[in-house]
This record gives C-alpha cells, structure tokens and sequence, in this order.
C-alpha cells in the first residue's frame, strides 16, 4: 500500500496519522484490515478512500485550499475493538466525519457513537437497510440496501435462470446474512418460488458435511442461496462442489472477494452467481477515471467493487463539504441530507426526503471456472 500524501495511513495492527496543520479536514476511516475475511473487503475500501482524498488534495484540496486528513483506524474484525476506535476518532479534535465498514454489525458497534457526538458516519459497505433507523440521522449508506440486492438476485432467479426452488443457508451471527436471507425468500416466494431447506450456520463453522448432506438428500432443490460473508464464502463453494453437487449457487455481496476463487480453485468455483456494487461494467466519466487512477497508485485493477465503494465514500462525503462550505459536522449531516445527484462510480446517490439510502444499480456477477464477469446491471424503480 503506498503512504498517501497529507493523509494518515494504517499499519496491519495500528493506526497514526501524520501530525496536521490547523486548517486540514479530519475524517476518520475505520476498518477491518489486519484479520478476518473482511480484510478482502476493507482493505480495497480503504485504499479507494484513500485515493480519492489524495486526489482531492492534489487538486488543490476543499474550501480555498485545506486538505483532507485520513485517520485510518483497524477495528481488528472485532466489535469490542471497533466500538473503542469510534470512541477514539470520536474524541480527535476537529473531526469532520467518520467512514467505513463493510459488514453491518460492525456499523453497528461504531456508528452509535458518532451519533451521540453528532458527527456523521458514512458506511462505504454495511448494507442493511435499517441501519438509519436503528442509529439515527448521523448515518448514511453509500451502497444500497440488501433489500434490494436480495430482490434483483430473486427476480434474476427466478424469472431470467428460471430458477423455481431453491436450498436457502445462512450464517445466522451476522445481521447482513440474516437480513439478505429474510429478503431474499420474501421475493422469491413472492414470485412463486418454493424453499424446500433452510439451514444455519455461524461465521466461524469450516465443516458444512451436514448441510450438504441435506441437500444431497432433498430431491427437486434448483439452486443453493448461500447468505455469507467472505470468510465462509470460498469454503462453501469448495464442500458444495467437492460432493459433485453441480447446481447454480447464489449470493450477496459478501462472495465479492477473491477468496471465491482462491479457497475452491479455479475448476470448482463455477455456475457462482452473486449480486454487488455496479462498477464494472459502467462506462462512465467517474468509473474509467476511478479504474485508471486506482491502476496508478496500486499498480493493479480494483480487487472488487469495495474499492469504487470506498473511493464513493471520501468523494461524497467531500461533496457534502464543499456544499456546505464549512467543516462543522452539522452542516456536513445536513448537506449529506440533503444530496439528490452526486455521480458516484458505483451509480448516481440521491438520498430522498428523510431516507439515508440511495437507491442505486445492482450488478449480477457470473462466476465460471474461476472467472468472474459481469452477466447484468440492474437499476432498481422506485
């Protein structure tokens, strides 16, 4: 990872930052980015945020010249961790707002602080769309809800794969799982689909012998929907394929991480569906100039749409700085509010009247033998 200009950067166990000047924009990023399967989530959000602050302060920085300053905290893939680096960025002075996350219970363990403080916290990934309500109006979403990746994945099942019945797994120790799985069914079901099984797992489980012994022995099941994150993610794809189990096998966001392809190998990771953050695929003045510019600096392609989703993340949340022409965090929240047309490289953000998640396109990934394309992009009505 390169040391970005006028921005702290993170160590794989702590963080600092270099010393700032009394004029530059403290914004603190926390993620997961020293264990854990998450870090294959994080870590490319974080350099994304990153980059975008750099670019931003190479082109002069925000309000006639001051720069941005990236406090980047790991919270260690432990929520007890990541509630006390809320509690430290919190207490920086002259923090403007706080970002990151990739996975909601860890939105969780932050967010609530910043909120007391009243400071706003952007999530560049968790995707529950209940976030803002169960945290208040300090919390914005950059990506969009799992309602809505959960529904395009049902809808491209059912109606486009003809897909009618389906085995639904879900790691039950995530709030992300739990809620993708609950609206996953709710559409497919909808639609007229049929759950013939539905069985849980937990976050830290490497054997899933009895789960696909069940769906071994259920007869007429079309399809598997793995609700999981990244650490589980490449594991079922190996004992699913490994029992000579051939069917499609669905997903969130949560299969967007090389560990797809890494932890099967290339000849079993196939017939792998999984909905994410549309970038790919988008020709667009953000997404090439984001492509191009993350090349540059990294010497390589965005590792998956996290990347874009943290690049979003600094550069929205530097759009509602220069709106409101100040640093105080209340006039940041309240020009966050107020965003109707910010052209992110993941899709256009708009958040309507009193809602904090913008309605945004899905992109439908195919995994075959080990390559990953885009099959479709979704826009989402309403």
């Amino acid at each position: 990872m390169k040391r970005l200009a006028l921005a702290a950067v993170t160590s794989l166990s702590a963080a600092f930052a270099l010393p700032a000047l009394a004029q530059d924009i403290n914004i603190a990023a926390l993620y997961n980015v020293s264990s854990g399967g998450l870090t294959s989530l994080d870590v490319p959000s974080l350099q994304g945020a990153q980059l975008k602050a750099k670019m931003i302060n190479d082109a002069g920085g925000l309000l006639g010249g001051r720069k941005i300053v990236v406090t980047a905290i790991d919270t260690k893939n432990d929520t007890g961790e990541t509630a006390t680096a809320a509690k430290r960025a919190v207490s920086m002075q002259g923090l403007v707002a706080g970002i990151g996350q990739s996975d909601t219970t860890f939105a969780l363990a932050a967010a609530p602080l910043f909120q007391t403080a009243k400071i706003p916290f952007v999530t560049s990934g968790a995707t529950s769309p209940d976030l803002p309500g169960m945290v208040g109006d300090e919390m914005f979403l950059v990506p969009f809800g799992d309602d809505v990746q959960a529904h395009a994945m049902a809808e491209y099942a059912y109606n486009t794969l003809g897909i009618k019945t389906v085995a639904v797994w879900t790691d039950n120790a995530m709030d992300y799982t739990t809620g993708l799985s609950k609206y996953f069914k709710e559409r497919f079901t909808a639609l007229g689909g049929k759950v013939l099984i539905e069985d849980v797992y937990t976050t830290t489980d490497q054997d899933f012998s009895a789960q696909v012994a069940r769906l071994q022995s259920t007869e007429g099941v079309g399809a598997l929907f793995a609700s999981s994150g990244p650490d589980t993610a490449g594991i079922i794809i190996k004992q699913v394929r490994e029992a000579g189990l051939k069917l499609p096998i669905f997903a969130g966001d949560g299969f967007d991480t090389d560990l797809i392809v890494t932890v099967p190998g290339k000849e079993l990771s196939d017939n792998v569906y999984f909905t994410t953050h549309a970038y790919v695929g988008l020709d667009t003045g953000p997404a090439n100039e984001f492509r191009t510019a993350y090349k540059k600096e990294y010497g390589k392609d965005p590792e998956n749409a996290f990347a874009a989703l943290g690049y979003d993340t600094m550069g929205l949340v530097a759009d509602a700085i220069t709106r409101a022409g100040s640093t105080d965090p209340v006039a940041v929240t309240k020009a966050l509010a107020e965003t109707q047309k910010y052209d992110a490289v993941t899709g256009t953000i708009a958040y309507p009247a009193g809602k904090r998640v913008p309605s945004k396109p899905v992109a439908i990934m195919h995994v075959e033998k080990g390559t990953v394309k885009l099959d479709t992009t979704v826009t989402p009505k309403g």
